[in-house]
């Protein structure tokens, strides 16, 4: 059976999730600096005698040593200072890059358990994992620059106050997650009146949203009023078919009927997105970056605990609480200092962000082995938790939201060129004149999909880990010389925004690619693509079979001649010669999963169902939790994702609230 075999899986992701991490984006300048010293923690325990682990090493020098770590967006730079007493007295960090709302505050959170316990024995901050272990190996390697005993520091465990503790809370309505979807619902839960007690395993409010770009929120006030109004009958029909009639119908309904109020709804909470029209698409821009967090604290201010409730955050829940007759009747979780918390509540709402980050998992379900480029906590606890309960593994369980291709090369060649030119690998696989094989050497798409990101991301994943963009001398050449004009790009890449911030005002087709053979070369000796001098060498280097390719690239070459793709059909205009002779290169592009799709069946109240299909009293789902009544297979949608969180958050929020209230 799925579910107990995924039962399993989750547990082993547990071990796994330390080296799962986050998409972030830049530093956030209204967040508390990292360099700053952090307030107490739960956990922290009083600083450890140093003369209780032994005699201080001869090599030891007390001191201020600098040292740095790569962490998720970059390198983080700390300053250790270590007294006489082999005592880290302070960690300053100089400089560092990590996720705003998110990485900021892992760093904060281990600088201070190091600190106050004098240990490195400090389990990563969830969702955080790749930020909190750079920290970790950083101020290590002060340690031995310092001639520290470092295993000493190592063996000294954090003590949580908590631990054997147990607090008893009580609730009308008890949401579990706060990202957009379960502030949504405890929001719109406490404005029918419930008390609402929202728990958060991280630090941070907002989750996926706050990385988020635009969502869509069908016939909003602000869309009408932009000239642009979709036709609700033609959009829900054409979706059904898209997903091969395997949705609930209503459902679909509901969230096209009704997302244009979300939008209302939020900008009167203070939540003001921007409409734009999208090519025919009714996108609304979420606000700034580094305001998210604030306005979504605001709004839980204003309703959840002016109506005395409670936001509890780095909570983590561990199971539901159930009842005689099945029903769920509450949670039990785990503050960060190790008190246990047995909230009992009518109403109990999932929002727990799915399982992305949980690569067997998703290995298992979708057979997926790409990027996880959601958040580093959602691992799946949420659903198991709900399955345990009772809950239906839905039929069409495994869709994955693949939505963005990426580059590996990107990050290394950020260390060591200017973002624009770090960016040439990644979009150059968003641009329909290359010739893109798997990872046999087969050619496997009309890449004009890459014009499409839906399409690109699927094509590719359908095909493998990763695919190759192969590139030639020639091609190189023309960018070098004209841009992306020199290789007949129709248009800039379609990228998400947040990939060409930087460089935004070098992201022309006509600006040339200073130094593109320099980058390329980079690129192969960073270990993230290849260069063969032959296609033979460039196949024996990649791992690709010869033969395949080599036919590949011969069948290729003909299309491009004659302007006839007889294997994909690829229009004249986008088939781009590769030259007559060598270097070749191939680019290694990955396709980023930002979330899993579904997982728990739920009705148009968003209550959870059984095997049976029937209700499981008292449980509740919402945003990518529930979201597998939409699609089937995996997720086709653009904005859709943020847009069904918030409203499926506020209609499911309602729904919990009548329930509990008895409405």
């Amino acid at each position: 059976m799925l579910k107990p075999k995924l039962g399993k899986l989750l547990l082993v992701s547990l071990c796994l999730v330390m080296i799962l991490s986050v998409i972030g984006c830049s530093g956030n300048d209204n967040e508390p600096a990292a360099s700053e010293q952090p307030s107490a923690a739960p956990e922290a325990t009083q600083q450890a005698d140093t003369s209780e682990t032994g005699e201080i090493p001869a090599s030891f020098k007390a001191g201020t040593y600098k040292a740095e770590a790569d962490g998720k967006d970059g390198k983080i730079e700390v300053e250790v200072t270590l007294d006489d007493t082999m005592t880290i007295t302070d960690i300053q960090v100089l400089s560092q890059n990590e996720t705003a709302g998110i990485g900021v505050e892992a760093i904060n959170t281990v600088k201070e358990q190091i600190i106050a316990g004098q240990t490195l024995a400090v389990d990563a901050v969830s969702g955080a994992s790749e930020t909190s272990n750079a920290l970790l190996a950083a101020v290590e390697d002060a340690l031995k620059q310092a001639g520290g005993d470092v295993e000493v520091f190592k063996s000294r465990a954090v003590v949580k106050a908590g631990e054997g503790k147990t607090e008893q809370l009580t609730a009308d309505v008890v949401v579990v997650g706060a990202g957009a979807s379960g502030v949504s619902a405890a929001v719109s839960a406490a404005d029918k009146g419930a008390k609402v007690i929202l728990i958060e395993k991280t630090a941070t409010i907002g989750g996926a949203s706050n990385l988020s770009w635009a969502g869509k929120f069908y016939n909003s006030s602000a869309a009408v009023a932009g000239g642009l109004k979709v036709n609700v009958e033609d959009e829900i029909a054409n979706w059904i078919v898209n997903n091969h009639w395997r949705v609930d119908a209503a459902a679909i309904r509901q969230y096209v009927a009704k997302s244009g109020e979300t939008y209302d709804w939020l900008t009167g909470k203070g939540y003001q997105t921007t409409f734009m029209n999208f090519g025919g698409e009714q996108l609304h821009v979420l606000p700034a970056y580094e305001t998210r967090q604030d306005l979504l604290r605001a709004m839980l201010a204003e309703s959840v605990e002016k109506n005395g409730g409670q936001v509890i955050t780095e909570t983590t829940a561990k199971k539901l609480l159930t009842g005689a007759g099945g029903e769920v009747s509450g949670v039990v979780a785990e503050k960060a200092d190790g008190t246990t918390l047995e909230i009992t509540g009518k109403s109990v709402i999932m929002a727990t962000g799915g399982y992305a980050a949980n690569k067997e998992m998703v290995k298992e379900a979708f057979g997926f082995e790409g990027v996880n480029g959601g958040l580093g906590q959602n691992i799946g606890e949420g659903l198991q938790m709900a399955w345990d309960a009772g809950a239906k593994v839905p039929d069409n369980f495994g869709g994955q939201m693949l939505h963005q291709t990426l580059a590996r090369a990107t990050e290394k060649l950020k260390g060591q060129y200017e973002p624009f030119q770090a960016s040439y690998p990644v979009m150059l696989t968003y641009l329909p004149t290359f010739m893109n094989v798997g990872p046999s050497g087969a050619r496997f798409r009309d890449e004009a999909a890459t014009l499409t990101a839906v399409a690109a991301a699927n094509t590719s994943a359908f095909n493998g880990a990763y695919h190759l963009v192969i590139v030639s001398k020639s091609q190189i050449d023309a960018l070098k010389a004209q841009g992306m004009k020199g290789v007949k790009a129709p248009s800039l890449p379609g990228m998400p925004p947040e990939f060409y911030a930087t460089f935004a005002d070098k992201f022309k087709l006509d600006n040339p690619w200073t130094d593109a053979d320099k980058v390329f070369e980079s690129m192969v000796a960073n270990g993230d693509g290849y260069k063969g001098n032959t296609i033979e060498e460039l196949a024996a280097n990649a791992g690709m079979d010869a033969a395949v390719f080599a036919e590949a690239f011969k069948s290729y070459e003909a299309a491009a001649k004659t302007g006839v793709d007889t294997e994909f059909g690829k229009a004249k205009e986008y088939l781009l010669p590769m030259g007559e002779s060598g270097p070749y290169y191939a680019v290694i592009a990955e396709i980023n999963n930002l979330g899993s799709v579904g997982g728990l069946l739920v009705n148009t109240k968003f209550q959870v169902l059984n095997d049976k299909r029937v209700p499981v009293q008292g449980l509740y789902a919402v945003g990518l939790e529930s979201e597998g009544v939409l699609f089937n297979d995996t997720y086709v949608g653009n904005g859709v994702g943020i847009g069904y969180s918030f409203t499926s958050g506020r209609l499911g929020g309602e729904a919990a609230a009548a329930g509990a209230l008895g409405q």
